[in-house]
């Protein structure tokens, strides 16, 4: 949790606990020592007084560090101050710095005596000793008395110019410090922080964002220009200095940046695709959806380079970034954030209880998020009361009409607890829950009448007070219920129970006329001894009676109504005139008795059961503020998104001066050495704007850079692109050394020489093979490569493409023809695949290891190619989606086809088969009311009009699993009945078989390391050693690319997910005495796992 009010001065990265360390585990050499040190003995402090006035510095440096563990014990040494001051003057760098940290526990309550010392502090800002200026500095911020305030000032701006970080980190701290001592200094003291703003090391940024939070947190206009590097900066900054930045960034994104959640109405109307639509229409609508919003580079920026921080080791800082997604991010990108928060429910109680509450207010609004971890927020035996009651508000939050009955089992065993306060509350909640979810009212209802029976009184009463809300949501049908609580009146000795009967017997008293008399008349016998609150509802039941059975109730009420004229409670007094006044008619009643029913008995609506972190939404989530429920101070208010974003371009002003600079370094060596120039001085001149370009590019969006990816991929395997799409990419491109450009440029000569042999290989390969020619009908020809390896090479690892492209070379590819597409390409060489029937053994295994290595060693050193292909291999096994028994006759199966792109290329293909095994027709059977997951999408197949008898039907259904194996249910229907279904896909269906080179796969596969990477030994069956069983097993289990192997005991496959597009490797390695080792390499490491438990059965088994 992070209070936006709390002083960061004294937090971490600073000497002072190091010191304290070393100093406290040097007192303790000797038992006797130890304890005669820690006693309140004045003879021992006398003697550390003679210590510090020795002449030897040992002897000095051995008393400063006992005092100093005095301090870290909690003891008092502030009696010490005068013979400690005196060795600020020491030489020795040692003692200075034990002073120092002496100085500033203590010279707030030593005023006078530390400014006897402020000369000495004012030469030690000269020191050349790094600690000791940053501590002369911090001392100096200490002595809180206004008359050293231009002392300071001059020691703040001569530190925030200092070498060292770490004095200017404490530089940043004194500026707190000064402001709070005088306000007035505001204006120059933001000029210190604008200063420091600027600063590029993770040391200052923490600690001057601080500043600028306790200075001048409205001056948004100081953070423009530093924007962009405080995001970047932030991973590397030190924990708590995170925490401050993200809770700075969230404000300011908030001022800066449109709305992400306003359009999602406006997509989700869009984004169901009619299946009977015209592609025309559907482009319409796309445009529109477009045009809606598209999130800010800079937006975007924030939010992915804050997404690493959710695995922090600090819970404020995991908690920092839950906030920031929770109030900055898309609706569908918050739900990240769920994972990370769950996971500090292992921490300590404490940090249990701030998290809980920002989950419970977070749940009340978006349960999806919450909902796959309803399991964590069970309650343990072991738990605190504070972490029973949260687990049980955030249950009933995410209670819906699926998981009510097993939540209505576990209340059941909480109310039974012996912590009676939270038994209350879990009686609370099954109320909330009957309200919420009227299915299981009647049951909720049951259940809480059988509580009445319950031993336990506070149980009762909670259960009385719980029925009384329900019933008033339907009184009519529970008149037997009202009579039970009635009989209950004598046992029930909790006034707020015993008021909730009365209360319904009053509001219900024409429902059970009989018993509501007798009540009355036990309730008057016992008024006297009553609670205020009981007398209230006995009088309120009394004028009632009396205006719907006065024959019977007349003499009570003006019993009643004496008794409680002369009562001690001066409300009971106030009550019993109003009511006798309006229901007693007499010559002084006004016009008000004669609407007296009507005021009494008027219909009153029913209470709404509602969370107590209902109203907390509107505080910044994480801050005490929203812990309290109050405004706390020092707490700075989230503005509402603007209309309308501001000019974007003034986080720019940075980066310009830096390419600026960056151009000018490259200028040097061009002007020093003219007759090394490759490139002609028009294409340095593209070169340098486009440096320009590029370093605004670098702090773009991720998705930005998966765009330019896919983009690179597909001019490279798809069609000729014409020379203004080629200058349109290198316009976009981003910086590339010079180096790299000579290197590329020399290597020109080497890849036309490949091109040639590979056509001529290609030649070969098409005569011998005509699926082989038919599947390469379709790429780009690579005799264009020479250009487009200039302005188009690809690097995988998330690099841009290359700025320029030399007009020389854009000159060749206007007038070069288009080669002949029945010609086998150099870069599709590792693309092969078939067209027809797909069979187990995948097209890739008829070339030989050797020829494939020939192969690959012709491929251009600048490009990669990772293209998705068509699918190897088919899987037969089917699946049941509905029994012939359960659908009346109708019988469903489904399999996965493999295919790619039919309704979307995020979208898995499923083909359904329909029979009807009836001797009757079945009509319109279509798929209606989908229970999908959070962000998972189905495209429904056209509704079949009518199915004869024995008939059956294929269709295509897609869905998009969000690369999970969750269940996609929906149901089945037919022109009378629906049927629940649910399809779930084996985790190799989630994947895309891939193409790539074996020098591709390694390259990625180095990248994918550490935490992406999983593995197993599996003892492999004796048949299943060979690499075509290997092939057949492997695809056939998964939806994999065979990648081509240069060694026959080590076996490649790639694929990529479905919805993401993340890159999946999977490698079999080969080894002694019938073992394989099988390793996965992918970002999605959940899904990777998965697949590594589903494919080791596969090889081990025959």
């Amino acid at each position: 949790m992070s209070g936006n009010g709390l002083s960061y001065s004294e937090q971490g990265g600073e000497a002072a606990p190091e010191l304290a360390q070393e100093a406290a585990t040097t007192t303790t050499p000797s038992i006797p020592a130890a304890f005669g040190l820690f006693c309140s003995d004045t003879k021992k402090n006398e003697d550390l007084k003679q210590m510090l006035e020795s002449s030897k510095d040992s002897a000095k440096l051995d008393a400063m560090k006992r005092i100093v563990g005095m301090i870290a014990k909690g003891k008092n040494a502030s009696e010490l101050f005068p013979a400690v001051v005196k060795n600020v003057a020491s030489k020795n760098i040692e003692i200075k710095k034990l002073v120092y940290v002496y100085l500033m526990r203590y010279a707030e309550e030593q005023q006078d005596l530390a400014l006897l010392s402020i000369s000495t502090f004012q030469r030690a800002l000269k020191d050349p000793n790094q600690l000791i200026r940053a501590s002369a500095l911090r001392v100096l911020s200490s002595i809180r008395v206004p008359i050293i305030v231009p002392i300071m000032m001059l020691a703040i701006k001569e530190a925030s110019s200092d070498l060292s970080p770490y004095v200017r980190k404490n530089a940043a701290h004194a500026i707190q410090k000064l402001y709070s001592l005088d306000p007035e200094q505001k204006e120059m003291l933001i000029e210190v922080i604008e200063k420091l703003l600027r600063d590029r090391s993770t040391l200052v940024a923490g600690s001057v964002v601080m500043a600028f939070e306790e200075v001048c947190p409205d001056r948004i206009d100081l953070i423009h220009k530093n924007y962009r590097k405080l995001c970047n900066l932030l991973i590397d900054v030190e924990e708590w200095g995170q925490v401050v930045i993200i809770h700075m960034l969230t404000r300011y994104a908030r001022t800066q940046f449109v709305s992400p959640w306003k359009v999602v109405e406006v997509v989700e109307e869009y984004s169901e695709n009619n299946f009977c639509e015209s592609d025309e229409e559907q482009k319409e609508k796309d445009q529109k959806v477009k045009g809606t919003y598209s999130m800010d580079p800079d937006h975007r920026l924030l939010l992915r380079n804050t997404k690493p921080l959710l695995q922090s080791r600090n819970a404020a800082v995991v908690m920092a970034v839950s906030q920031l997604y929770w109030h900055l991010a898309p609706k569908s990108e918050a739900s990240i954030v769920s994972k990370s928060l769950v996971r500090l429910l292992r921490s300590n109680r404490e940090v249990q209880y701030i998290v809980l509450q920002n989950i419970a207010t977070m749940s009340i609004q978006r349960k999806d998020m919450f909902e796959p971890y309803l399991k964590s927020f069970y309650v343990r035996s072991t738990d605190p009361t504070m972490i029973k009651t949260l687990k049980l508000e955030i249950l009933t939050n995410l209670a819906n009409e699926a998981n009510i009955s097993t939540l209505l089992r576990e209340f059941q065993t909480y109310v039974k607890s012996q912590d009676k306060q939270f038994a209350a509350a879990t009686i609370q909640a099954i109320g909330r829950c009957a309200t919420n979810i009227t299915e299981v009212t009647d049951t909720c209802l049951n259940g809480l009448v059988c509580l009445l029976s319950n031993r336990d009184e506070i149980v009762v009463a909670e259960s009385v007070v719980v029925i009384k809300k329900l019933l008033q949501t339907q009184p009519a049908h529970h008149g037997e219920i009202i009579k039970h609580m009635a009989k209950l009146l004598d046992n029930i000795t909790v006034p707020v129970a015993r008021a909730s009967i009365l209360w319904l017997i009053g509001e219900y008293c024409e429902r059970v006329p009989k018993i509501a008399p007798d009540v009355l008349r036990k309730t008057a016998k016992s008024f006297t001894d009553e609670d205020d609150l009981v007398k209230l509802q006995i009088l309120n039941l009394g004028a009632k009676l009396y205006l719907t059975n006065s024959k019977q109730t007349k003499l009570l009420t003006q019993y009643v109504l004496n008794l409680g004229k002369y009562d001690q409670s001066y409300d009971i007094r106030d009550r019993t005139r109003f009511i006798r006044q309006l229901i007693v008619p007499n010559e002084k009643s006004g016009a008000l008795s004669k609407y007296a029913k009507k005021i009494f008995l008027a219909q009153k609506p029913a209470p709404l059961l509602e969370s107590p972190f209902k109203g907390r939404d509107h505080f910044q989530l994480g801050t005490l503020s929203h812990t309290l429920n109050s405004q706390a101070t020092g707490y700075l208010e989230l503005s509402d998104w603007p209309e309308v974003a501001p000019d974007p371009s003034v986080r720019n002003v940075e980066i310009v001066e830096s390419a600026k600079e960056w151009t000018e370094i490259l200028g040097k060596p061009k002007k020093e050495k003219p007759t090394e120039k490759f490139y002609s001085e028009s294409e340095e001149e593209e070169d340098e704007s486009a440096g320009t370009n590029s370093s605004e590019s670098e702090s773009g969006s991720e998705s930005e850079k998966e765009d330019d990816k896919e983009e690179s991929s597909s001019n490279e395997s798809g069609g000729s692109s014409s020379p203004s799409e080629e200058s349109s990419d290198s316009e976009s491109g981003s910086k590339e050394s010079m180096a790299k450009k000579a290197s590329r440029a020399a290597n020109e000569s080497d890849s036309e020489d490949a091109e040639k042999k590979a056509k001529g290989i290609s030649k070969k390969l098409s005569t011998s093979s005509s699926s082989v020619t038919e599947s390469a009908s379709s790429e780009e020809s690579s005799s264009d490569s020479k250009s487009e390896s200039d302005s188009k090479s690809v690097s995988e690892s998330g690099k841009s493409r290359s700025t320029t492209a030399s007009k020389k070379e854009e000159k060749p590819v206007q007038d070069r023809k288009t080669p002949n597409k029945q010609d086998v390409f150099l870069l599709d060489l590792d693309d092969f695949c078939p067209v027809t029937t797909p069979v187990a053994v995948p097209t890739a295994a008829v070339l030989s290891p050797s020829v494939t290595a020939d192969l690959e060693g012709l491929r251009l050193p600048s490009l990669s190619v990772i293209d998705v292909t068509t699918q190897v291999s088919v899987p037969t096994k089917t699946h049941e989606l509905l029994h012939r028994m359960s659908g009346k006759g109708l019988a469903a199966h489904y399999h996965f086809s493999r295919q790619t792109g039919i309704f979307g290329d995020r979208m898995v293909s499923v083909q359904v088969t329909v029979t009807n095994t009836t001797d009757h027709k079945i009509e319109n059977i279509h798929i209606k009311e989908k229970k999908l997951p959070p962000g998972m999408r189905m495209h429904e197949f056209s509704p079949i009009e009518c199915l004869e008898p024995a008939g059956s039907i294929t269709v295509s259904v897609g869905i998009d699993f969000c690369d999970s194996t969750q269940i996609a249910s929906f149901q089945l229907c037919t022109k009378d009945d629906c049927f629940d279904v649910s399809i779930q896909p084996p985790v190799g269906e989630l994947l895309l078989p891939v193409t790539m080179s074996e020098k591709d796969f390694k390259k990625e596969q180095g990248m994918l390391t550490g935490m992406n990477e999983t593995s197993a030994t599996i003892a492999v069956a004796p048949q299943n050693s060979t690499r075509l069983v290997i092939i057949e097993k492997l695809v056939k289990a998964a939806n994999l690319g065979v990648v081509p192997s240069g060694q026959d005991n080590i076996h490649r496959f790639a694929a990529k997910t479905v919805h993401s597009k993340s890159l999946m490797l999977v490698t079999v390695e080969l080894k002694e005495s019938s073992t394989a080792q099988l390793v996965i390499n992918t970002e999605k490491t959940v899904i990777g796992s998965v697949l590594l438990r589903e494919l080791k059965p596969v090889l081990s088994q025959g």
